[in-house]
């Protein structure tokens, strides 16, 4: 396991995170545990959450396993934005919200502290500045190290550093985003962001969902049974077959397999290295539902892609820019 800085911070965390969303709700305890403990032999330290993953269930069962191991050789991440309550405050990024928020998840967790916070996604109801503000005064009283972003658009995330910059507030230290061979719009705005401010990017669902896991192949017309797109679809979540089943995803899968085959790596290592290659990339998170997956994801260490099969998968997935973005790359398309 290689170790990277996470933006411009002297904290080094390992190059790929361990997503605990399945804790509580795919994973029971012993399984969640039994895959942290192989992870952290493997030498991976940094480890994410959110308040709200399984109500609550998934910062719990990581506290009780944080109980028994080092507390200060790991990075713990979560989440403030959304809640599990109906009250007018329960959900969003005011003062009042962010308070509570961290000591109920302090708690959860069973820890003084939380190495990175995030705010899970933007409030347009709450002044950026009341949000920074807050954030700012839990790294001052030692509840929190860094703070960080997830799911925000460019301007926000530049809006948000710009006003941290001129209040002399504490700065986001890293993005969390959307990031894979198939969702790739963050390369239009967010990314450059992050390059020119030194903000560190560990992008979620690098294997989005599992459609580049190898399970998924042209001529499906329903997904694999016993997958998370299968469940998120019984279950009512926003992830369908019919988001993705369209000639782009299985021009991708067809490359993917292409490659993975011709290097001798599974198509989901083979996904993951080239998310964790891509230029700004601290590190993907991985997530894993049973010790089978977390194995097949850890097998994405030790080793790099090549150029040229780098160059063929990016480019069999781009996606062409709209306006503005080729008139800003050449003024002279103008003329």
């Amino acid at each position: 396991m290689e170790y990277r800085y996470l933006g411009r911070t002297g904290m080094r965390v390992s190059e790929l995170c361990f997503g605990a969303m399945s804790f509580g709700r795919e994973s029971d305890e012993q399984t969640s545990h039994a895959m942290l403990d192989r992870f952290v032999e493997v030498g991976g330290n940094f480890i994410d959450t959110a308040n709200v993953y399984s109500t609550g269930t998934s910062e719990e069962i990581l506290g009780r396993w944080l109980a028994k191991h080092d507390r200060d050789s790991l990075v713990i991440a979560t989440k403030v934005r959304f809640g599990m309550g109906s009250g007018p405050n329960d959900a969003g990024l005011s003062r009042k919200h962010i308070m509570r928020s961290i000591d109920e998840s302090l708690r959860r967790l069973g820890t003084d502290y939380v190495d990175l916070y995030q705010t899970h996604a933007w409030d347009p109801g709450t002044p950026i500045d009341e949000t920074l503000a807050t954030l700012d005064d839990l790294v001052r009283v030692g509840k929190v190290r860094y703070i960080g972003a997830s799911n925000v658009l460019g301007w926000q995330l530049q809006k948000s550093l710009d006003v941290a910059s001129a209040r002399g507030l504490e700065r986001y230290v890293c993005l969390q985003p959307l990031y894979n061979l198939l969702d790739r719009t963050i390369e239009w705005e967010q990314l450059p962001v992050c390059a020119i401010e030194g903000v560190g990017v560990i992008p979620w669902s690098p294997l989005r969902g599992g459609w580049l896991s190898g399970k998924y192949r042209r001529g499906m017309t329903r997904p694999p049974q016993g997958t998370r797109i299968e469940m998120a679809e019984s279950q009512g979540w926003s992830e369908t077959f019919a988001n993705y089943a369209n000639e782009r995803t299985w021009s991708v899968i067809d490359e993917l397999l292409a490659v993975a085959d011709e290097i001798g790596h599974s198509p989901a290592q083979v996904a993951l290295r080239w998310v964790a290659q891509r230029p700004g990339v601290t590190a993907p998170i991985v997530g894993a539902r049973d010790m089978s997956q977390l194995e097949d994801n850890l097998g994405a260490l030790g080793w790099t892609l090549d150029a040229d099969a780098m160059e063929r998968l990016t480019k069999v997935g781009a996606e062409p820019y709209p306006y503005p973005y080729p008139t800003v790359a050449d003024p002279s398309r103008l003329r």
